[in-house]
């Protein structure tokens, strides 16, 4: 009876799940000898794989093969049964024994069609089978995933991946940023796009070794988490277009006030989103039945506006303090760059960040 007693019903887009209740305060599954339980706080993260999962079924001629690798409670898998349209098959896989069950339940409660359970070691179950999209939401790292989900992803299929590890791909580790990405990484104003650039460099990497390129379609930062969705490419040709976007750049090359000159990276330097396929996102979005319709579509809206920046941005708190001036208001410095000729967006990154073609030397003007 204590496994009945910890666990409740929630409900999260339009769909009602069992999920093991968190009795700690701590977000995130718990510890390895723990149940995974349901973490409320990335809700927004479903709801865009939701979205992202049905462009990939909207574009796709095919029966598409989806694959929820980590599922703890479930939710995400379920979820996609019961709100993606159109030809598609569900696995919701979790090697922890009382999550496995737990996702049987609701399988069998829920009456789910095309939808199965397994309890696998993710890595083994990739190294087996081959699927369109695979979603992969660790605690921590996704690194020790993306080699087999490399060989597991079809062509042009989408790899979607979560790192809670901000820390290390932010400055705070560098010698476990090394290790582990084998980039160097930079603890500064810019670390978040660092970060995820770095995580996207890994997977072109990985991506690379078996003659393959990637196209990310979104990539962001949110709270404690990057999350990142590519779509996988086959060819050399490919693969070789991507690797011309992986590379090593200097510090004083970022953000234009900088007066060292230290490596980072490497990293991804291409594109980090694709308008087209944001502005279908956002179309998806208004069909969907999805709590956080608001959130996803402002953050939409940012990425959209980011997709035509130039890389990397500055912060009007960040400058003035270089520059030792009081920060001006964003939209007046906006104002003036325009009206001075130049491009100037908005960034997720930080409210307070912008990215502009002008030069450093302009915008010390501004300010």
């Amino acid at each position: 009876m204590k496994e009945i007693q910890s666990i409740v019903s929630i409900n999260e887009g339009k769909t009602d799940v069992l999920v093991f209740k968190n009795k700690e305060s701590k977000k995130g599954p718990g510890s390895k000898d723990k149940v995974p339980f349901y973490n409320p706080s990335m809700e927004l993260n479903r709801d865009l794989s939701v979205l992202v999962c049905q462009w990939l079924i909207n574009n796709s001629n095919k029966p598409v093969r989806i694959l929820d690798g980590l599922a703890a409670s479930g939710i995400r898998g379920v979820r996609f049964t019961r709100e993606l349209d159109g030809n598609f098959d569900v696995t919701i896989n979790d090697w922890n024994q009382e999550a496995y069950i737990l996702i049987e339940k609701n399988i069998e409660k829920l009456k789910l069609k095309n939808t199965i359970a397994l309890n696998c070691n993710l890595n083994s179950l990739l190294s087996e089978n081959n699927f369109n999209y695979i979603d992969i939401d660790p605690f921590g790292s996704p690194v020790y995933f993306i080699d087999s989900a490399m060989r597991s992803i079809y062509n042009n299929g989408i790899i979607a991946c979560t790192a809670t590890d901000t820390a290390t791909l932010c400055g705070a580790y560098p010698k476990v940023c090394l290790r582990r990405y084998g980039a160097v990484p930079f603890h500064s104003i810019v670390m978040k796009e660092i970060g995820l650039r770095i995580l996207l460099g890994f997977i072109c990497r990985a991506a690379g070794i078996y003659n393959k390129g990637i196209k990310p379609l979104i990539c962001y930062s949110n709270d404690h988490y990057f999350r990142i969705y590519v779509q996988i490419t086959n060819g050399t040709t490919k693969a070789n277009d991507s690797m011309k976007k992986y590379s090593a750049i200097k510090s004083n090359e970022l953000i234009g006030t900088q007066t060292t000159k230290k490596d980072i990276g490497p990293m991804w330097i291409g594109a980090l989103q694709d308008k087209r396929v944001i502005q279908e996102l956002r179309t998806i979005l208004f069909e969907k039945q999805i709590k956080t319709k608001n959130k996803s579509w402002i953050l939409l809206d940012l990425l959209e506006e980011e997709a035509d920046a130039p890389n990397f941005f500055y912060t009007t708190d960040g400058l003035a303090s270089d520059l030792k001036k009081s920060p001006p208001k964003k939209e007046t410095v906006f104002e003036k760059l325009k009206n001075n000729g130049y491009n100037v967006f908005r960034t997720h990154f930080s409210p307070t960040g912008f990215k502009t073609n002008s030069p450093i030397t302009e915008i010390k003007s501004v300010f």
